[in-house]
């Protein structure tokens, strides 16, 4: 059976994976082919200022998704405070304002879900650091269509719930640290580039 070329990242995080997020994107190369859109759980009442302090820092072009915008390779689109983030068949994002998923808007198992509709078996989950289960189900649709899934190792986790739950969600998952992460990643997109 052939694998399917990557063609997606998404990932999620919680408490503790701003650090692991830290320890993965600047690291990316300037011609990584994937475009990455990430939630994480921030408070909904204040902006955020996640996607300008790893703009700074990584080589990618960093922001905060806007509704209907065009996705574009090489491009990591965060979720805005108070909406959720979703992936549409056109090749767009759309925000939502829909009622919250595990007390979470943004929620990370509403952009895995619709990601993983979006592109099937090319689309590549990340769970990271965490203290709750957003994401275990999400995960688990991203394998159920053929998709690759990767949790930063618990112990290396300052909030372990969150990769635990992927984990005994997606036994099949890849847990490692997050350089490990990092690593997988850049091969994926390497065989991207190599295609």
């Amino acid at each position: 059976m052939a694998v399917s070329a990557p063609a997606a990242i998404v990932i999620g995080a919680s408490a503790g994976g701003l650090k692991a997020l830290s320890d993965i994107l600047p690291h990316l190369p300037a011609d990584f082919p994937l475009p990455v859109m990430a939630v994480v759980h921030i408070p909904p009442d204040k902006p955020s200022l996640i996607a300008s302090l790893f703009q700074d820092k990584c080589a990618l072009t960093i922001t905060e998704a806007e509704d209907k915008e065009t996705i574009r390779p090489g491009h990591v689109y965060f979720a805005v405070p108070d909406y959720h983030l979703l992936v549409e068949k056109a090749g767009c994002l759309s925000l939502s304002s829909d009622e919250a998923v595990l007390y979470s808007r943004p929620s990370i198992d509403l952009l895995f879900d619709s990601a993983a509709d979006a592109y099937g078996a090319g689309l590549i989950g990340v769970v990271l650091s965490g203290a709750n289960e957003d994401g275990a189900a999400g995960l688990r649709r991203i394998v159920s269509e053929g998709g690759q899934a990767l949790v930063q190792a618990p112990e290396t986790a300052m909030a372990t719930a969150m990769p635990q739950a992927a984990l005994q969600a997606c036994p099949s998952a890849l847990s490692l640290p997050p350089h490990g992460l990092l690593d997988e990643l850049k091969k994926a997109g390497a065989s991207c580039l190599n295609v």
